[in-house]
């Protein structure tokens, strides 16, 4: 049972000494947990919070609070199936003693996760999904197009519904945009020189709904190529997996001003910290744009199947840099996963590669 909602920002009145929390997942997921958690650490100086998530999403938590206890945990082999479940919470309570336990996913790991933790005198609680209110935003017909509350607003109730109220407290990793030291990306690059924009570019998602046509995008990163010519512009392509190594590699050389990432394995802690340094950050809806938002860069995004309603805008990301068309059968997916009713992407390959040029260039 969760306790009563008792907690002000202002102090730890139910006496928790560590709080164990859980997001597994998507890489976007995730990121979208850094501000609410780095707030939650901030306003609760006295609690040990203790997060358990996927071994290669530990990294993106930059200089995490000194109350944050980041775990890496392998689902697939050590702590897999219902078995490995038990192992991972008995080890959690042997290690750290967690008086509540807050499940940012509330999955069927997670849920396992809360059921032997309360065995074991552990309360939780969980993260609201609103499964209704999406498959009437997303459905063919009569849709109720009404936005949902963020992802993040979600969090941050699970947060509250432990007793934890959450004082905003997180002003990007690197407390500010700009302020990543240039060492932190020197295996990338040198450090920016005075005058040059630099425009990070991350085409890709992980599903068709998501991502603008590759060859429009090639026409945005083209008239970005011709701008560098007039004034110093360095462009930067994000991506992985061998075919879109494939893809930004051949842009890297038809275009002067382009350097391609994809596949370099520099790590998330060197590319925030490049992030952090970019003039504008383009990308889908997808897992960098998240982490362009909480390394505090001004972020252009493309919309198709899915839509800001569903909650998943990111961090302090305004309207007006989100690129969409009002195709009235978006949206079609809360993921983008769904096969286009149509057959035609339309709400995709309709947005032309100069409304996206001119959105980038306001940013310059």
């Amino acid at each position: 049972m969760a306790a009563k909602n008792n907690i002000s920002p202002e102090g730890n009145s139910l006496g928790l000494k560590t709080v164990l929390l859980a997001r597994f997942s998507a890489l976007g997921d995730v990121a979208m947990t850094v501000p609410v958690v780095y707030s939650a650490c901030r306003t609760y100086p006295d609690v040990h919070f203790v997060f358990v998530t996927r071994p290669s999403m530990t990294s993106i938590f930059v200089d995490p609070p000194e109350n944050l206890t980041l775990l890496g945990v392998d689902l697939k082999t050590k702590y897999d199936g219902v078995g490995g479940i038990r192992k991972l919470v008995g080890e959690l309570v042997g290690e750290y003693r967690p008086d509540y336990f807050i499940d940012l996913h509330n999955v069927l790991r997670t849920r396992l996760m809360a059921l032997f933790l309360k065995l074991c005198g552990v309360p939780a609680v969980h993260i609201f999904k609103p499964r209704a209110k999406r498959r009437a935003l997303t459905r063919r017909h009569n849709k109720v197009m009404l936005p949902l509350i963020s992802q993040r607003a979600r969090y941050r109730e699970a947060f509250f519904k432990a007793g934890l109220g959450i004082s905003e407290k997180f002003n990007g990793l690197f407390d500010g945009r700009g302020t990543a030291p240039a060492n932190r990306y020197a295996a990338i690059t040198a450090p920016k020189p005075e005058g040059e924009r630099w425009v990070g570019i991350a085409p890709f998602a992980a599903h068709e709904g998501k991502v603008y046509p590759t060859e429009q995008m090639r026409e945005v990163v083209a008239m970005l190529d011709e701008e560098a010519r007039k004034r110093p512009i360095r462009i930067f392509l994000f991506g992985g997996g061998e075919n879109e190594c494939r893809i930004l590699d051949s842009w890297a050389k038809d275009y002067p001003s382009a350097t391609s990432l994809a596949g370099k394995k520099f790590g998330f802690a060197a590319e925030l910290a490049l992030l952090n340094h970019l003039d504008v950050m383009l990308s889908m809806d997808s897992a960098n744009m998240h982490l362009a938002a909480i390394a505090m860069t001004p972020t252009v995004s493309i919309w198709g199947a899915t839509h800001p309603y569903c909650g998943f805008k990111g961090w302090r990301q305004t309207d007006d840099d989100t690129i969409q068309l009002p195709v009235s059968c978006r949206p079609c997916s809360v993921f983008g996963d769904k096969p286009c009713y149509r057959g035609d992407k339309l709400c995709l390959t309709a947005i032309r590669p100069q409304v996206v040029f001119n959105k980038i260039k306001e940013h310059l």
